[in-house]
């Protein structure tokens, strides 16, 4: 156990290393205003290592100008502490910070028995912000222990709106230079993506090695008690390594050794839960289908090939169609709509299929180039198959950088720029 000198130093420590960000330039993140610093309800922002959660949170505390103090229970020097040593680590907490009103509790997951720890203060009426990593944070510890008592914020990565923003660069300019740059700026975050340190960071190898292992390790062999931990964690590189894609899991487990399948889909929850993947659903009626052949992405394009053994290269489709998802997740999450794909066989597919209730609201394809006519057709006819499919009549083919609009067999088609329709479909509270 660590006594109270210990403590106040490790605490002491992390006070000043987050106060650092006072001096530094920090991109606002939208999910901010979601935040409500004085709520009743434990704030929870939840979302992948490094993602800019801590950075965020201490961004809304700090501009509400509140009384807080703060813990980082990612740090090793607490790595052993349990339920009971948080009521002194409270202690130490108000013999460094004084009185305080609300308490910001970062990577709260680590601490087993936390749940009872943040009910009891609630019950105090301290206004409590935690961080998370991992999913169970959400889907089994808030909702057993937590029921009502908590409000979620999910954080991906940064958007390609907040890319520009944190580089300075232009967004609504129609001047020439100002559209090639906002272009420029697309095809940079399609090579690098969007975690806010990479922004800094030369060696962005080595980053997203280091940040990929700990996710391995830490947050799922560790948690999980994972005994096979060189085949999971060749599923998860061939999975980073192939994403976008499409998963029958019988084929999966033959072609990598499992012996069951139910082994294989744990381990992609796993991957799940510590936000390294996410997950599409089929399109349609039927629920049990829906569920039947998930199509699954990496949670930013940088996983796809800044790792050892990465072997997705420039691969600009694939990196773009995970990012126009991640932007549609972003939104879903806003306006409760749902997403999913569409496919018929391998040559009648519709990337996206974005629903309100029952009602289909937009079909999106995605291409990078579409300049060879047999890719056009491809796209086109997806297109077509999914407003036949679903009645939507919106239509859209998102590109690199053909912008214009077409009328095929009597149906409308915008075609546009991505990252003018990154920009345009960034939400707005």
């Amino acid at each position: 156990m660590i006594n109270q000198t210990q403590l106040l130093q490790i605490l002491a420590d992390q006070r000043e290393e987050l106060e650092a960000k006072e001096n530094k330039k920090l991109c606002r993140r939208m999910e901010q205003d979601l935040i409500e610093i004085n709520s009743p309800l434990a704030q929870v922002v939840i979302g992948v290592r490094r993602c800019g959660k801590s950075t965020m949170c201490y961004q809304a505390l700090r501009d509400a100008k509140v009384n807080y103090a703060y813990v980082n229970f990612d740090d090793e020097n607490l790595s052993l502490l349990n339920a009971s040593d948080l009521t002194p680590l409270l202690e130490a907490l108000y013999t460094l910070y004084g009185k305080f009103t609300h308490l910001f509790l970062d990577e709260i997951q680590n601490v087993e028995g936390w749940q009872l720890f943040v009910n009891r203060l609630l019950r105090r009426e301290m206004k409590i912000v935690i961080t998370g990593s991992n999913a169970k944070l959400l889907s089994s510890d808030l909702a057993t222990h937590l029921t009502g008592r908590h409000h979620v914020i999910n954080l991906f990565p940064l958007s390609f709106k907040e890319y520009c923003e944190c580089n300075d660069v232009e967004l609504h300019s129609p001047y020439t230079e100002k559209k090639a740059l906002r272009r420029r700026a697309f095809i940079d975050y399609l090579r690098q993506g969007g975690f806010p340190q990479l922004l800094q960071i030369e060696n962005k190898r080595a980053y997203i090695n280091d940040l990929t292992e700990a996710i391995l390790k830490r947050d799922i062999e560790q948690r999980f008690k994972i005994r096979h931990q060189a085949q999971f964690e060749r599923l998860a590189n061939n999975m980073m390594n192939t994403a976008p894609v499409i998963i029958s899991a019988e084929k999966t487990a033959k072609e990598l050794d499992f012996r069951s399948t139910n082994t294989l889909q744990n381990y992609l929850s796993y991957l799940s839960q510590a936000f390294l993947l996410i997950s599409l659903h089929k399109y349609s009626a039927k629920s049990r289908i829906r569920h039947v052949g998930e199509k699954y992405y990496c949670i930013d394009p940088a996983l796809m090939d800044k790792r050892a053994d990465a072997f997705s290269g420039e691969n600009f489709g694939w990196r773009m169609e995970t990012i126009i998802f991640l932007q549609l997740k972003r939104n879903a999450l806003i306006n409760g709509h749902d997403v999913y794909y569409l496919s018929e066989s391998r040559r009648r597919e519709c990337d996206f299929i974005i629903t309100e209730g029952n009602r289909t609201i937009e079909a999106i394809q995605v291409s990078y180039d579409i300049s060879n006519p047999k890719t056009y057709r491809r796209e086109i006819n997806g297109l077509i198959m999914a407003t036949k499919r679903t009645n939507c009549n919106k239509l859209t083919l998102l590109t690199e950088n053909q912008r214009e609009t077409i009328d095929h067999e009597g149906y409308k088609i915008e075609i546009k720029p991505t990252y003018e329709w990154l920009i345009e479909n960034e939400w707005k509270r």
